[in-house]
């Protein structure tokens, strides 16, 4: 059998790492027909948009895709194309595995720890009011009517939304996650102490549907007290789910745990398929010299294998991923020791690497 998965390569160094990632899922055995779609900047100076209709509308039909980074520029510009792809297909479910894997720099070790991040609602929704425009002035004359304090006259608003719906859903991809993979705890991140109809609506949600799930530990952490515990006693945490904001800053924290973004692979996820990609950049300042490390991309590759029940290919990948950076000599500058790194090898040798890996364990 063949999966149809769509496979947009980005921008950047995007290209790069996808070959490689491309070529290593193909290693596997597994078959692939890959619907090639481009979106970025390139794609944007072509037909004026950075996601075309066809991408959209390729991702429904095969309901899964696996994507390289794409440039999103900074206070100016089109808006991400990730925050629309989320938006267009209601990828709701942020999933992003944090391992520690031995080769990789970071002070910390035997990190395992998944954070679900809830993606449509919160802060990061887009309502938003600029300083100034009169849809803003007649806002916060409405807000003081109702009888909060009065804002400031320059102020410019962003509006946090948060629902039971949108609650309630991604709570319980936490808790079905947790027990499909066999994972011991949930905990919720929250600001409720604080924010005590938002927040406090989220918390209040979590433990409506942790009842659900007698069988799975449950607690709940306040996000700054999170983000301390994480750096002193990792370990002591399994699956967190989050709300967008707090989802986004505290999973960028977890990748630090475990060597940064370069090794941190992710996926967003609903009802109408699942996108698999790297959370790093596109560092188009390096693209096109074959230096970038894949690892992130290759790990997303290994989420979905796994989300399309190829579990025995998806472990042998991911195997020959952590051997080849345990042992250290067909890896990337970012992964060499430091003071070695003029020692490393580029993008497509390290995914040479893996693919004899792989091949060699099939032989076995």
């Amino acid at each position: 059998m063949a999966y149809n998965v769509t496979l947009i390569p980005g921008d950047g160094t995007g290209p790069e790492i996808m070959a490689a990632t491309r070529r290593a899922l193909e290693a596997t055995g597994v078959q692939f027909n890959w619907d090639v779609q481009d979106a970025g900047t390139e794609v944007m100076e072509k037909t004026g948009t950075p996601l075309p209709q066809s991408v959209l509308e390729s991702i429904k039909r095969n309901r899964v895709a696996i994507k390289g980074p794409i440039t999103t520029p900074i206070g100016k510009g089109f808006r991400s194309v990730n925050v629309a792809l989320r938006k267009t297909l209601d990828l709701y479910a942020n999933l992003r595995p944090c391992k520690t894997y031995r080769g990789v720099r970071t002070r910390f070790d035997n990190v395992n720890l998944v954070v679900v991040r809830e993606n449509t609602e919160d802060l990061y929704a887009g309502i938003e009011f600029a300083q100034g425009a009169p849809e803003t002035r007649k806002l916060i004359d409405v807000i003081a009517e109702l009888g909060q304090p009065r804002m400031r006259e320059d102020s410019a608003i962003s509006i946090k939304m948060i629902s039971v719906f949108g609650s309630r859903r991604i709570i319980k991809f936490g808790f079905d996650y947790a027990r499909a993979n066999k994972r011991r705890k949930v905990t919720a991140v929250h600001k409720a102490n604080i924010m005590k109809h938002t927040d406090g609506l989220f918390l209040s949600v979590f433990e409506e549907v942790a009842r659900d799930y007698p069988d799975i530990e449950h607690n709940d952490v306040i996000v700054d007290n999170m983000n301390m515990q994480l750096v002193q006693k990792p370990e002591l945490y399994d699956v967190l789910v989050c709300p967008n904001l707090y989802g986004d800053i505290v999973s960028d924290l977890c990748a630090g745990l475990v060597g940064g973004l370069g090794v941190a692979p992710g996926a967003n996820i609903g009802e109408l398929g699942a996108v698999f990609e790297p959370i790093h950049g596109s560092a188009p300042k390096y693209a096109g010299q074959n230096k970038v490390n894949p690892t992130a991309a290759m790990l997303s590759g290994v989420m979905m294998l796994r989300h399309l029940g190829e579990m025995e290919a998806a472990d042998r990948l991911e195997q020959a991923i952590a051997e080849v950076i345990a042992e250290g000599k067909h890896v990337t500058y970012d992964l060499k020791p430091k003071g070695k790194e003029a020692e490393a090898v580029g993008t497509s040798q390290f995914g040479d690497a893996v693919i004899s890996r792989i091949k060699a364990t099939a032989a076995v």
